[in-house]
């Protein structure tokens, strides 16, 4: 429950209230941050199904192709779940480098499946510098969001799995 209203108040936050900034290009992807979080924390069969949610109410939101992100999130969710099953410290480091990486997969993945690999190849310079610092952008926000998750896990008294030093 917390994860679907978390997902609520991100796809708010990233459909209505970045139109109210002047920078609203370079808003951070928060459902990416919270599935995420769910591939590195939460390890069960609900989870995934939860990730696949999140992406299709993304791609109910936001008017793409309907699916797409559903997809990527799903992969994402995986990608994170295998990364924390595969490194053994798990600091406060890896969270935000998997967000990083997971925000680059998810742009130039969508972008390789609406456009083609020629797409992608022909990124130019100025373009890629943009998706790094969407990514770094969403990349910085996440620790903030994970510890926000897991203030409202001990709040509602659910289990929190704590990240080793």
């Amino acid at each position: 429950m917390l994860f679907a209203v978390a997902t609520v108040v991100a796809l708010w936050l990233q459909t209505e209230v970045r139109l109210w900034l002047p920078a609203g290009a370079l808003f951070p992807d928060l459902v990416l941050i919270l599935v995420v979080d769910l591939g590195l924390k939460q390890h069960n069969a609900l989870s995934a199904v939860l990730a696949f949610a999140m992406g299709y109410a993304t791609d109910a939101c936001s008017g793409t192709h309907l699916g797409l992100n559903a997809f990527m999130m799903t992969l994402i969710f995986l990608l994170s779940y295998e990364l924390s099953r595969h490194v053994w410290v798990t600091g406060k480091v890896i969270g935000p480098l998997a967000v990083a990486l997971a925000d680059l997969l998810r742009t130039l993945g969508v972008m390789a499946i609406t456009g083609g690999i020629a797409t992608v190849s022909a990124i130019t310079g100025p373009h890629m510098r943009l998706i790094a610092i969407q990514a770094l952008i969403t990349a910085a926000v996440a620790p903030a969001i994970f510890s926000l998750l897991d203030a409202g896990k001990r709040a509602l008294r659910l289990p929190v799995r704590v990240a080793a030093e």
